[in-house]
């Protein structure tokens, strides 16, 4: 696929804080598709381009661009990152939406010696209308306070809303947030599996816990085995849960139920205050959940 056609809405001018032209790499996957309309719907300067990404056609999309958007999967990132950069002007800033933030900005600073912003979007390609929509923001190298205003002034004009983090600070939450709530979901209807027997005993708890856990073990687990694997974090998270399974396995059921309450008993609201969020209805969750970002 070639270079999108720009849109018929008048591109707003370029001011402090919000990017000039913004080319979408991957513009034709889930993320990309939306970010790209979204960005047009709130007008604007913006482009998207997809395979074949040739360097032509790379050319001819980047031609002039202030921000090229990285939304690709992990398998290809660096591929594609290498294509864009000898494409892209000098002092353009090079960012991506991958769901892992060490490993890529690692990837991106070696090919482009400018502004290198990280960032990752943490909702999926259809969030529910007037959902909270957080962007984690990761400065890398070469990247001023400017730059990084400019990339969080994209997903501003969207309507969504920015932080700014390490890139290992977004490593070990993501680690434990997604990727542990992916290999316990995985290793639990494993260890389940098979079993015949136990078909006449299902409650609706099982059958919800079975529906929300059916894409993700489906049609996305390629893609967050990817997540886990490119994290190297994961496998710390995985250690840190498993000594609460040893807690359960000592009988410590209250210890557990006591810490897990910090979500419901309204710590999890106090430390938002505290970190100057606020506190916030969460997203429903869907039964069939969207990966955040793309690989």
């Amino acid at each position: 696929m070639s270079a999108e056609p720009e849109g018929e809405a008048r591109p707003a001018p370029p001011g402090p804080g919000v990017p000039g032209k913004t080319v979408i790499v991957g513009s034709r996957g889930r993320m990309g598709e939306m970010l790209l309309r979204r960005a047009r719907e709130a007008g604007l300067d913006v482009a998207g381009v997809d395979q074949p990404l040739t360097p032509a056609e790379l050319k001819t999309a980047l031609d002039g661009a202030d921000l090229a958007l990285l939304c690709v999967p992990a398998a290809v990132f660096a591929e594609v990152a290498e294509a864009v950069t000898a494409q892209l002007a000098p002092g353009a800033i090079l960012a991506d939406i991958t769901s892992v933030k060490e490993r890529p900005l690692r990837q991106m600073e070696r090919l482009w010696a400018g502004p290198v912003v990280g960032t990752h979007p943490l909702f999926g390609p259809k969030p529910a209308p007037g959902a909270d929509q957080p962007v984690a923001v990761v400065a890398g190298k070469g990247a001023e306070e400017a730059h990084v205003a400019r990339v969080e002034g994209f997903f501003t004009a969207l309507g969504c809303r920015s932080f700014r983090c390490s890139a290992a600070t977004h490593d070990r939450a993501m680690a434990r947030i997604q990727n542990t709530n992916f290999i316990t979901n995985l290793a639990y209807f494993a260890l389940l599996a098979g079993e015949e027997e136990l078909l006449p005993f299902l409650t609706p708890s099982f059958e919800r816990r079975k529906a929300a856990a059916a894409k993700m073990l489906t049609e996305d687990a390629e893609l967050f085995g990817g997540l886990f694997e490119a994290n190297a974090h994961s496998h710390e998270a995985v250690r840190q849960y498993r000594k609460m399974l040893n807690v359960a396995a000592g009988g410590d059921i209250d210890l557990l139920c006591h810490r897990a309450a910090w979500w419901w008993n309204g710590g999890a609201d106090a430390a938002r205050e505290r970190a100057g969020e606020g506190a916030r209805e969460p997203e429903k969750a869907r039964e069939a959940p969207e990966p955040d970002g793309e690989a």
